[in-house]
């Protein structure tokens, strides 16, 4: 199933091609209000080979590009009923989503900006596809907070999904240097790491009972780095260890959704109660404040490149960047 370059870029008005204004800096971060004349619900986001940003349009039903040089923002559809939420780049240069609404992956050629979907098998239903992640192997891992956890052969372009061990909450999901994969549940509050020849899935439990694992990532050492949306906490499981380890950030209530991992073994969460970003170094085990300008930023996602971490922020509408070099 295709879509052709022709009926895949969204008509988006004079004023969204326009270069906007400098944008307001604040130390470090950069931020631009999304040029689109619709709303387009941005989700995730991650590095384009060129230069740009991807980030998925869930409301809108895109893949959104996004040039820091100018301000520019392109909406490429990604077909009809189309509610993508995660975006990440793939081995090929390509722009890999999960869509929701198609209950579909969607690889995004670039720069041709060609469609291609990858639908989910007729027997496991509606999966509410949330991220994905390529392992070792170069093969693409996703997960289903319906309750599944599957993968595409890229090579054979088969798409397998399984049901995921104690049903719904599968969320986050990442690789490791190694090229493993590990995920995490929601709704089971467990992280849990995948068997690529067999793609059963081994639950570890966390000390912290109901924690929310939301979301995860690798640092260097292959170490997992989780945010719990539940506790509040940021914490790390060493699977050479066996061993957890958890920290609060600053603030009496905290709700920490998204982690990433940068370059140099920063690990960066979203924290929503207050409305900031940390920046932790396991070094030093400190916490750095990163205070946002707007209110209700509602950052679902964090990735980046060498010096720099992307944020959306879907609850304002504008991208942001943060600079560390």
């Amino acid at each position: 199933m295709g879509i052709t370059r022709r009926d895949a870029i969204a008509a988006v008005g004079a004023a969204a091609l326009a270069p906007l204004p400098a944008a307001a800096a604040t130390g470090k971060m950069q931020s631009w209000k999304l040029a689109t004349s619709r709303r387009t619900g941005i989700h995730d986001v991650a590095p384009a080979p060129d230069g740009g940003v991807w980030f998925s349009a869930q409301a809108s039903g895109h893949l959104g590009w996004f040039e820091p040089a100018t301000g520019r923002t392109e909406l490429i559809s990604l077909g009809s009923g189309s509610s993508p939420h995660g975006v990440i780049q793939g081995p090929d240069k390509a722009a890999w989503l999960t869509d929701g609404g198609q209950n579909a992956i969607a690889r995004v050629s670039w720069p041709d900006r060609a469609v291609k979907l990858y639908p989910l098998p007729a027997g496991p239903g509606y999966a509410n596809l949330n991220t994905c992640a390529f392992d070792g192997d170069g093969n693409l891992w996703f997960t289903g907070q319906g309750g599944y956890v599957g993968k595409v052969d890229v090579k054979a372009g088969q798409v397998v999904a399984r049901e995921s061990p104690r049903g719904r909450g599968p969320y986050g999901i990442c690789s490791t240097p190694s090229g493993d994969v590990w995920w995490c549940s929601l709704a089971g509050s467990f992280i849990a790491h995948v068997d690529r020849r067999t793609g059963e899935s081994t639950i570890v439990e966390p000390p912290t009972k109901g924690q929310g694992a939301r979301r995860v990532w690798s640092d260097s050492q292959g170490r997992i780095w989780v945010s719990e949306w539940n506790s509040g906490q940021l914490s790390m499981y060493d699977p050479k260890a066996r061993s957890w380890r958890a920290w609060k950030p600053p603030g009496e209530t905290t709700k920490v959704y998204a982690v990433y991992v940068d370059e140099r073994d920063i690990v960066w969460i979203s924290e929503w109660a207050n409305n900031a970003m940390y920046a932790f170094d396991p070094k030093t085990e400190k916490f750095e404040r990163y205070a946002m300008e707007r209110d209700s930023t509602n950052i679902r996602q964090i990735l980046g490149r060498k010096g720099e971490v992307w944020l959306p922020e879907s609850g304002t509408e504008h991208i942001t960047v943060i600079r560390t070099a």
